[in-house]
């Protein structure tokens, strides 16, 4: 197994031994130009916790090895979360546009090899789907964390949420390497050889960096969420519904949420309650809970009845009903 870093090593050293810690301390917020100091104190100084940036870091440098019981231990989510959500950006507005600037410079677009602009297109899919579940994740994982670390349950179980989690970044991995395989294997020689082998280069490390966030997320993350959840359980956190309820008992039609408005649009459309889930991030039985609240608040039951709630409301055109 890998030596671990502790709080005493320099912090110039640790970043001499693997390059990769140069990406961790960004993302932290740590800034460069921190002389001699050791790891502890140069967290102490960007206000970090020191435990959380080690056991990312040791975590990052041997993974295969990593004891993710004991890890989670060491773990402040606040700082985890502020970390993956820098990560997101990282890859979202600089890595992923930065790799399709270098690629639009190796492509001949010119000719009449249409292979080019297919590599190209691909990209685009990938990188959108990149963002896509990191909107996911921002908007759906991070706050379901931020509502237990306040000692309520949100109403659906993380359970649910992992499965779309794990299938996304799946997905993500997959599409990346057959990106990588389609330019080695069919892209054709030219003059500008060099800079397709750079952009290889930024393909490949790039992939090497998103399976290690996305496995870090599957395995650490989701472990730290997993105890998180149980605790709150266990302390017996109210569910987040019950509070939305006993607020609600009277509730007139100006009391939906603006997420019920917008399941309430998504249906005025014709959207299954599977494509609303999709469309908005959500699992399946999120959507009927809400649609129950709905159907409470309103006491509207039909697709029909909604619409012409909807119309009536504002929350839709004409041009927006599915007839």
């Amino acid at each position: 197994m890998t030596e671990k870093y502790h709080e005493s090593d320099p912090m110039s050293d640790v970043i001499s031994d693997d390059y990769r810690i140069l990406q961790i301390i960004s993302r932290f917020g740590i800034r460069l130009g921190f002389g001699d100091q050791t790891v502890g104190a140069t967290c102490r100084a960007a206000g970090v916790d020191s435990n959380t940036f080690l056991t990312v870091v040791n975590y990052v440098k041997d993974a295969a090895h990593a004891r993710i019981s004991e890890m989670a231990e060491q773990i402040d989510l606040p700082a985890l979360i502020a970390y993956l959500k820098n990560s997101h950006s990282y890859f979202v507005d600089f890595r992923l546009p930065g790799i399709r600037r270098k690629l639009l410079q190796a492509l001949d677009l010119t000719g009449g090899n249409r292979i080019p602009m297919l590599i190209l297109r691909f990209y685009d899919e990938y990188a959108q789907e990149v963002e896509r579940h990191m909107t996911f994740e921002n908007t759906h994982v991070h706050p379901y964390v931020e509502t237990l670390l306040q000692g309520c349950l949100p109403a659906e179980t993380f359970a649910e949420i992992e499965e779309q989690y794990d299938e996304q970044h799946a997905s993500i991995e997959k599409s990346l390497s057959e990106l990588k395989s389609i330019i080695v294997k069919y892209y054709p020689s030219d003059n500008n050889a060099s800079l397709m082998g750079e952009v290889l280069m930024d393909i490949f490390m790039t992939d090497e960096d998103l399976h290690s966030h996305c496995h870090m997320e599957d395995t650490l993350f989701a472990e730290c969420i997993r105890r998180l959840e149980h605790e709150v359980r266990s302390r017996g956190g109210k569910p987040v519904q019950e509070d939305q309820e006993e607020k609600t008992e009277s509730a007139q039609t100006s009391d939906l949420s603006e997420r019920e408005k917008e399941i309430i649009v998504q249906v005025v459309k014709g959207l299954s309650n599977k494509e609303i889930a999709e469309a908005l991030f959500i699992s399946v039985n999120t959507v009927m809970t809400h649609r129950r609240n709905i159907s409470r608040k309103l006491q509207i039951r039909s697709a029909a009845g909604l619409t012409i709630y909807a119309i009536v409301n504002g929350l839709v055109n004409l041009d927006d009903v599915q007839l």
